[in-house]
Order: structure tokens, then C-alpha cells, then sequence
């Protein structure tokens, strides 16, 4: 777990489901300049998500996160899987899941939803609007919304 800063703030804890690189680099730099103490855990498909969040492995030390942002279309597992296997969960159906993909598919918002995501944002194609779309996210999830203990 990392420790708290001095004035006893901890940062947030996320986790980053996502199997394209440049979309992890991107967000990482928008979240990197946050006024938000975050710490940004990432993973590049379904199966290291769930043994993240189940502490397994080489994931046995790393903390809960307090967010998850989730891709639909990753390799070995994909997102609407491991929201399946999350919201089943009793320790980790709490956690916040956002949905970042690409898919503008009317099917896979719905089966988000139905799998009781908590948001579902298309990932903008244009580098200015995906940042301004990751400064939302981040304003409303971490100044707006109060998130579950871990």
C-alpha cells in the first residue's frame, strides 16, 4: 500500500484495463498532471485484470484500486467479462468500473449497463478531446463523486 502523503492524503488507487499502449501513455500523462494524488496501475488484458484485482501472483502486494477503467475489446478475457466476474463478486462488486472503449456499438452500452457498469464513455479519436474526455472522468470521479473505502 503506498503511504500517505504528509497531509495524510492517500493517492487514488487505479486500475487501467487496457491493451492499446498509446491509449494507456495518453492517459497516464493526462492523469500524471492532475492536482489529484493518483497512482495508475495498468494491465493488458482480462486475465491480469482479475488476478489485479484478486491479488494473485505478481499482483499479491499491489493495492485495491478505488477505480477501474475498463476497455470492452482486450485479449484472453475481455472487458465485459471481467465486468461480469467483478460485479459477482461480493469484494469487489463495489469497486467503481468506468468503461472506456471505442465501441459505439447500442449492444455492448446496453450490456454494460446491464452488467452494472457505472459509466460508459467512448474513447475520442482526436488527442484534445480524449484528454478533455480523461479530465472529466477524473473531475467527476475524484472531486464530485465519493468513492467506497477499500
Amino acid at each position: 500500500m503506498t503511504a500517505p502523503r504528509a497531509d495524510g492524503a492517500r493517492p487514488v488507487q487505479i486500475l487501467l484495463a487496457e491493451d492499446n499502449p498509446a491509449d494507456v501513455r495518453l492517459i497516464r500523462e493526462v492523469m500524471h498532471d492532475s492536482k489529484i494524488l493518483n497512482e495508475i496501475h495498468s494491465v493488458p488484458d482480462g486475465v491480469e485484470a482479475i488476478a489485479f484485482l484478486r491479488r494473485q501472483g505478481q499482483y499479491a502486494q499491489k493495492p485495491r484500486p478505488n477505480l477501474i477503467f475498463l476497455d470492452l475489446n482486450m485479449p484472453k478475457k475481455d472487458g465485459r467479462e471481467v465486468l461480469r466476474e467483478v460485479k459477482a463478486d461480493e469484494d469487489l462488486r463495489r469497486i467503481p468500473v468506468v468503461i472506456m472503449t471505442s465501441s459505439e456499438a447500442e449492444e455492448d452500452i446496453v450490456r454494460a449497463y446491464d452488467l452494472h457498469a457505472n459509466c460508459y464513455v467512448r474513447k475520442p479519436i482526436d488527442f484534445a478531446q480524449f484528454h478533455r474526455v480523461v479530465r472529466e472522468i477524473e473531475s467527476f470521479w475524484f472531486t464530485a463523486v465519493e468513492l467506497p473505502p477499500t
